[in-house]
């Protein structure tokens, strides 16, 4: 779990520095993206009474892992990736392993969040269990959007020259597939990823 992590912290320190070389000086309202995405989250798993609604644990999993992302940067701001991967580590051991009530256990950690602004990282953890999402699941969703992101960045998304669908589907169910044929446990995965996407762009997208 630390090699994974201090992998997630490098990585997102890279795709920050690619969008704002002085982004830690910054001071960005990572909370506030974090309460949005909270409630986008809540949006997919459910909360109306008055209409059937079913948890889309796919489009749930999606938001964790945007949520990461925001929670990450918080971290971040606190040292190098391997100086914060000793404190989170301490953090994800700390959180409870049995599934609860996701919803409130959801407004729980924005709460809290909100309140501190910074990464409740035991209400994370929380959260992960109640959407019997594993930590290597994380890893590998994360990774794959990471590397995406960079990858849109890298072909135009900021000038607008990015061509997000490819052959008719978008980058992330490219991406999906991907990630699926490839180990998660080699130590360039995120390398693999971002050939592969690579690959399928220059043959798809552009062709």
């Amino acid at each position: 779990m630390k090699q994974q992590l201090q992998t997630m912290l490098a990585l997102q320190d890279e795709i920050n520095t690619l969008v704002n070389d002085n982004w830690r000086a910054q001071n960005f309202a990572w909370y506030r993206a974090i309460w949005v995405e909270s409630a986008e989250l809540l949006d997919h798993y459910g909360w109306k009474w008055w209409k059937k609604q079913e948890p889309d644990m796919d489009q749930v999993k999606l938001e964790l892992v945007d949520i990461w992302h925001f929670g990450l940067s918080l971290e971040l701001q606190q040292g190098s990736p391997e100086q914060v991967a000793e404190h989170m580590l301490e953090e994800l051991g700390a959180g409870r392993c049995s599934a609860g009530d996701f919803r409130t256990n959801l407004e729980t950690f924005t709460l809290n969040t909100l309140a501190s602004r910074q990464f409740d990282l035991v209400g994370f953890t929380q959260l992960l269990a109640d959407a019997e999402m594993a930590f290597d699941e994380l890893y590998q969703r994360y990774v794959g959007k990471n590397v995406l992101n960079r990858f849109r960045q890298d072909n135009g998304y900021k000038d607008g020259t990015y061509v997000k669908n490819w052959s008719g589907r978008e980058d992330n169910e490219h991406l999906a597939e991907i990630a699926g044929e490839l180990n998660t446990s080699a130590a360039d995965y995120s390398d693999q990823v971002y050939r592969a996407l690579q690959e399928r762009y220059r043959d798809l997208a552009v062709a």
